[in-house]
Order: C-alpha cells, then sequence, then structure tokens
C-alpha cells in the first residue's frame, strides 16, 4: 500500500509580510504572543517527530537595523504599488523601538536546531513576483541576497515559497539558478489562481473552502509537477483561531479528516500557515495544532503515513508512488 505524507510549511516573516495592512503599534501583543508562541510550536514539532519546513524572509537573518541597510541588494522591486516597499518601510521604522519583530536570527538559529526542521526561503524580502513594476533581474538580486544571509547561518537552501503565493512559472530559472529544487504552488482550485483579478467571490470560495467540503485536498505523488523545480501544490491554510468556536472546530475537523483520507488513500497532503497566526488566541491556536498532530500521530501508526519536508517530498516522491 502507497504511504501517505503529511507536509507542513510555514511563512515565516512577521512584519514584514503584512506591514501594509497594520499598524505596528496596533498589533505589539500579537507580534509578541507570536515570538512565544514559535518555540512553542517546535517544541510540539520536535516532541512528536514533526517535520516542518520553515520558509523564511531573508531579512529576518539580519541582527539590526545596521546590518540590514548594508544588505540592501542594488537591485531592489520597483512596485508600482508603492506601498509594497519593504526598503522603504524599512527606513521609516529603524527607530520605531519594535527590532524584534523585524529581525530574529535567535529564532532561526533555533528553529536550526531541532531535529527535522527544515529552514527554506520566502525571498530575501517577502517579494511579490506577480506584481506590476517589479522584474526578474530584480528577483534575481533578491534571491541571490536571501542565499547569502542563509550561507552565513550555514543553510543550504532548497525550498521556496512565494510571498502571498504569487506563483510565477517564469521566475523558475532564477530558482534553479541558486539551487533550489522545490516550490510551493497553490492549491489546484480556480479560487487559488493568483494570475487572475481577485473578486470577491474569489475571496467568499477561499474562506468557505475552510469549513464546507469544497474540492478535494490531497493529490497523489504521481501528479507532483517538475519544470527543472519540483513544484508541489498546497492543500489547505490553517486559518487563525476564530472568535466563534463552532467555525474553529468546523475548521478542524475538515483538516483532520483530510489527513485521515490523505493516509487511507497513500496522498500527500500539505498544511500551510504562518507563525504569526497564532498570535491570535495563542492558547487554543497551539491546542489546535496539537489536535491536528494527534490526527497525524494515529495516521502514522495505522496506515504508516510520514511527516516530510517540502525537500524531503521532493528528493522521495518515489518512495510515495
Amino acid at each position: 500500500m502507497k504511504k501517505g505524507a503529511l507536509v507542513i510549511s510555514l511563512d515565516f516573516e512577521l512584519v514584514w509580510g503584512i506591514f501594509d495592512h497594520i499598524q505596528i503599534s496596533d498589533r505589539v501583543a500579537y507580534f509578541d504572543n507570536t515570538l512565544s508562541a514559535i518555540p512553542k510550536m517546535l517544541a510540539l514539532f520536535e516532541k512528536n517527530n514533526i517535520n516542518v519546513t520553515w520558509a523564511t524572509v531573508g531579512m529576518l537573518f539580519n541582527e539590526n537595523w545596521d546590518e540590514w541597510n548594508v544588505n540592501i541588494p542594488k537591485a531592489i522591486p520597483n512596485y508600482d504599488n508603492q506601498k509594497l516597499d519593504p526598503y522603504n518601510y524599512g527606513l521609516k521604522y529603524q527607530k520605531s523601538g519594535f527590532d524584534r519583530f523585524f529581525f530574529a536570527p535567535n529564532l532561526i538559529k533555533q528553529i536550526k536546531s531541532v531535529k527535522g526542521q527544515e529552514i527554506g526561503t520566502h525571498t530575501y524580502s517577502h517579494y511579490y513576483c506577480l506584481e506590476k513594476g517589479q522584474t526578474i533581474e530584480q528577483f534575481d538580486a533578491d534571491l541571490a541576497q536571501a542565499v547569502k544571509m542563509a550561507t552565513k547561518f550555514n543553510v543550504e537552501l532548497y525550498s521556496l515559497v512565494f510571498p502571498r503565493n504569487q506563483y510565477n512559472k517564469a521566475y523558475l530559472d532564477i530558482c534553479s539558478k541558486y539551487h533550489l529544487e522545490t516550490v510551493r504552488t497553490n492549491p489546484d482550485s480556480w479560487y487559488w489562481d493568483t494570475t487572475k483579478p481577485e473578486t470577491l467571490f474569489s475571496k467568499l470560495a477561499r474562506t468557505g473552502d475552510a469549513y464546507l467540503p469544497i474540492g478535494k485536498k490531497s493529490y497523489s505523488a504521481d501528479s507532483i509537477k517538475s519544470e527543472g523545480v519540483v513544484c508541489q501544490n498546497a492543500s489547505r491554510f490553517l486559518r487563525p483561531q476564530h472568535k466563534f468556536e463552532f467555525l474553529n472546530s468546523t475548521r478542524l475537523i475538515r483538516i483532520k479528516n483530510e489527513i485521515i483520507h490523505a493516509a487511507k488513500n497513500g496522498e500527500v497532503y500539505h498544511l500551510w500557515w504562518h507563525p504569526h497566526n497564532f498570535g491570535i488566541d495563542t492558547v487554543n491556536a497551539l491546542k489546535a495544532l496539537q489536535e491536528i498532530i494527534t490526527v497525524f500521530s494515529n495516521c502514522r501508526e495505522t496506515y504508516g503515513m510520514e511527516s516530510l519536508t517540502m525537500k524531503q517530498i521532493s528528493d522521495n516522491c518515489s518512495q510515495l508512488k
């Protein structure tokens, strides 16, 4: 019987991923909760032998603003929408007193020290590969800087997650240039197609998908495509805790049932979230993660399901066929 696999990838970005949507002064508790939750996530992963890919924004590797200023690439993204410019944003916040939300070298070292954890890349600057104005040459410079920062930590990058799921097939050659082996692509559903304009209907469909049985989420290893770089679909976004417990429990039931289905059918189930999603109702978010891990552990014991990083999926697809 084919073995199923649970893949978990985390978009580790802190402020760099959402600065255009928030005021930091309104989110201090949120990010402090996140910083305290990450070691607890790691402890759960270590205790339960859960392998995880941490797709890390390269700017988080910097120790401080002085190092950040030195490490600005020569070519930076020239987005038409200047609100997305992380370099302009960083220049404004260098004396904000919130450095702990911009840099995380110690957390990266802690992640690296835990067995089964892969440090991947979320690009250097949380780079948007489908935004107007930016170019492939700017992406090249960004990825070169991400690799440079990781190398200082003795980390080799093999896996990439495109920020905001802006998968751009045209940029895979640049990924290959820097020896990246695999990328996460979007779920195989029309409402996850980031190459098309987002509509209210697509937003509603993505939200409803978390709670209602819309489509199949796991997939066979045979369906994983290679474009020179192995492209593995995400299955499910673990949405943040909701104020309505009914929605929290419905969301968890969906995920648990999907993991069990993947285990029974020898399929791949790829779950992802941002660590900062645990900044909301952190205690119950961690309890929900424990419930997911418990279901997986039962599937590992009963069906032989494996916990694999993105790189391991890329390397070992043949073992899952």
